[in-house]
């Protein structure tokens, strides 16, 4: 073997409950922050910044092809780290900090105009783009080092879930309150000071999870080449269908998240009401928290695409409701519950597309697969879902702060309604496919402790 991990491959050890909570804590700690950004910094542009829809869209878009090739890099550099703490974990105490900083120059506007303000916004989002890659990714490479026990990889998985879920209630319920708040009728400001807030309680998460966790998995006997970590995926069939399935669920829920503000404000007139959905989507914990009770009665591939089809159908449903206000919550709450937990499998089905990988190349590449598999499709398809409604809307005749035509809120229901649905049915196809790679788990599973005891 090229690659080859220590006898704590066969190590199996209860995960104590304040180490669940604490993981939990890492995707809380990001999420408070990346899906403030994912769901109001279009808006944020055009309509608080001053930046044109269309430029603001090219804006994420570029920024996003730009830095989501960190990813694998990222990962790479996760798979060549040794150190006290391990390898995965020291990023959560290295990061925090200038993630939170430049997280919160985004959303500040420096008194910049023309071309001096759009390479300000580009300059910013994109290093803590990068900086959100680099410590996303090892939430999810810190997983397979966890523990070598499915079951409580599962449920580790969810704790993480539900942790990050939390991180998305906060974001999605507190950020525009906050905003007038702080901001007393300046949103600029507003907005500035709010993500003040926000990373402070970010670090003091990712702090918390440092401290707590502990890695296994982690003596390597030769270092991994980039060459031997492409090599990995070689093959790698599942991890190939969790890479395509993931990336169209991000370009989905990106466009919903990105196109609920405007759907709120212009469609249904109930701008406020972002708040209130935003907090009832805790729902979806009700999903999460099932994940490990659905997998054993199914499997992970029916769960996956069940998740999808409910998340493509609730919101299909809302054409059906048109503009009546309970209705359009109740939908998107609902909702919530299916894409909550598609958010959810892929990080727990890529632990065992790492030792898939290691079974058919005997290379153990965690950072680099995990990378590609999370970060690069949450930045990618983040990317491409806030370009995607700028565009659209903009076609339309989308004009911020003024009363909508017929043909820009139709613009605006293609955005929120129709295209996240679409992306939702299509992310499912690939999981028809993952069946018969899922069956073979364990045997994987139990051939890679025979190698490693050899």
């Amino acid at each position: 073997m090229e690659n080859k991990v220590d006898a704590s491959l066969n190590q199996v050890e209860e995960i104590p409950l304040f180490r669940k909570l604490s993981y939990s804590l890492t995707d809380f700690g990001g999420n408070i922050l990346f899906v403030s950004i994912s769901t109001y910094l279009l808006y944020f542009y055009t309509d608080v910044f001053g930046i044109g829809i269309g430029v603001a869209g090219t804006i994420l878009l570029v920024t996003r092809c730009v830095d989501m090739f960190d990813a694998p890099i990222w990962g790479f550099l996760i798979d060549h780290t040794h150190t006290k703490w391990g390898q995965s974990r020291p990023y959560f105490l290295w990061l925090c900090i200038p993630f939170a900083f430049f997280t919160w120059l985004t959303f500040t506007t420096p008194n910049l105009s023309g071309s001096s303000k759009i390479i300000y916004a580009s300059v910013v989002y994109v290093i803590a783009g990068i900086l959100y890659t680099g410590i996303s990714t090892p939430m999810t490479s810190i997983l397979p080092n966890l523990t070598n026990d499915s079951d409580q990889r599962t449920v580790l998985n969810s704790y993480r879930m539900v942790g990050g879920n939390v991180g998305l209630l906060v974001a999605n319920g507190v950020v525009l309150p906050l905003v007038q708040i702080l901001g007393q009728g300046n949103d600029q400001r507003g907005f500035s000071y709010t993500m003040i807030a926000l990373g402070i309680v970010s670090i003091i998460a990712f702090l918390i999870a440092f401290l707590n966790l502990r890695e296994i998995n982690t003596t390597i006997t030769k270092s991994i080449s980039l060459r031997q970590s492409v090599k990995a995926t070689k093959s790698n069939w599942p991890w190939i269908l969790l890479v395509i399935s993931n990336l169209l669920y991000w370009i989905g829920t990106t466009v919903r998240s990105s196109g609920m503000i405007y759907y709120f404000q212009y469609n249904i007139h109930a701008k406020s009401l972002v708040a209130v959905a935003g907090s009832l989507s805790v729902v979806a914990v009700i999903g999460m928290v099932s994940i490990p009770l659905l997998v054993k009665r199914t499997n992970k591939r029916t769960v996956l695409i069940g998740a999808l089809l409910i998340g493509a159908l609730c919101n299909m449903l809302l054409q059906v409701v048109g503009s009546n206000q309970v209705w359009v919550v109740v939908l998107y709450c609902l909702g919530s519950i299916g894409t909550g937990v598609a958010a959810a499998m892929p990080f727990l089905m890529l632990a065992d597309a790492v030792d898939f990988g290691q079974w058919k190349t005997g290379i153990r590449a965690s950072g680099f697969l995990t990378a590609i598999g999370s970060a690069f499709c949450v930045k990618a398809g983040s990317g491409i879902g806030g370009f995607i409604p700028s565009q659209v809307m903009q076609f339309f005749g989308y004009i911020p702060n003024h009363t909508q035509t017929s043909q820009s809120l139709l613009g605006i229901n293609l955005s929120f309604v129709w295209i996240p649905a679409i992306l939702f049915i299509l992310a499912s196809v690939p999981m028809f496919f993952y069946g018969k790679f899922e069956k073979n788990e364990d045997k994987v599973r139990a051939e890679l402790a025979k190698q490693d005891m050899a």
